[in-house]
């Protein structure tokens, strides 16, 4: 329970993702715009009680990264202040990429969750296909460690942005899609599975038409090993996760979407009048 909000983080952070292999990881973006602001409710959820511990926020930027002009890619999750009292949780991830191609520049993790603290930091060397990265955890000294970039691997805050522009009119239900992914300082192979396109209803009563997904986990403190996350994303070209369902050791959590500011396209997905 007292990792609600960050697992919420990390389940939206796992949403959809990059394909893997293909020799050509550039994608086009036609979705999102300087100025994107993304809200969602953190809820938790253990048998018959609904917990709603804090929000999570995904914002869009221009910036320039070493006089070079980049997007700054930062999501954030913290704990209303009644949660506070419990456990207080304030968590940021930030990745900035390279405008045209979305491959990335630079992560930072920023972590506190109660007494416990974590950093993590790459970056991300295009010349020599390295990512140099500088980790400390629990509070201790920082590990530097380089380690091989492969193709198409992404950090998972510069995965969502990248996935969110990805076709997904050619792939049927049931298909895998292979994803790289990079966290804490390790390279991951994993999938999501495409299950289709579904009508949803979220708590407030709001109908969505959806893309539907269930990535593969890496067991851990929190999740089981296996397609135990769910995601949908609306259906139409704002690409924006609405909700996010996943079962943990204890429970399960879930992200809500409340609100979206300064899209690129609207969300026309949204079914009005039922």
């Amino acid at each position: 329970m007292t990792r609600v909000l960050t697992t919420v983080l990390l389940s939206l952070l796992l949403s959809p993702s990059l394909l893997k292999g293909n020799g050509n990881c550039t994608v086009t973006n036609f979705v999102f715009k300087d100025g994107e602001k993304v809200t969602y409710n953190a809820v938790y959820n253990w048998g018959f009680i609904w917990l709603n511990a804090g929000l999570v926020t995904f914002t869009v930027d221009s910036v320039k990264k070493d006089s070079k002009p980049a997007y700054h890619f930062k999501a954030v999750g913290v704990t209303h202040k009644g949660y506070d009292k419990l456990f207080m949780v304030r968590d940021t991830f930030q990745s900035f990429v390279d405008p045209i191609s979305m491959t990335p520049f630079e992560f930072i993790r920023s972590t506190q969750e109660g007494s416990y603290k974590a950093y993590e930091y790459y970056s991300f060397d295009k010349d020599k296909r390295k990512i140099n990265t500088k980790i400390s955890k629990e509070g201790g000294a920082p590990i530097y460690k380089t380690i091989d970039w492969p193709e198409c691997g992404l950090d998972i805050v510069s995965l969502v942005y990248y996935a969110r522009n990805l076709d997904f009119s050619k792939y049927k239900p049931g298909d895998k899609i292979p994803i790289v992914m990079i966290v804490d300082g390790e390279v991951f192979d994993l999938y999501i599975r495409y299950l289709g396109r579904e009508e949803i209803k979220t708590r407030d009563g709001r109908r969505f038409r959806c893309l539907k997904f269930t990535p593969l986990l890496v067991e851990g403190t929190i999740f089981n090993a296996g397609e135990d996350m769910t995601v949908w994303m609306t259906d139409d070209n704002a690409r924006i996760p609405i909700l996010v369902e996943a079962k943990i050791l204890v429970g399960s959590v879930k992200a809500v979407f409340v609100d979206a500011q300064g899209l690129r396209n609207p969300i026309t997905a949204e079914i009005l009048g039922k």
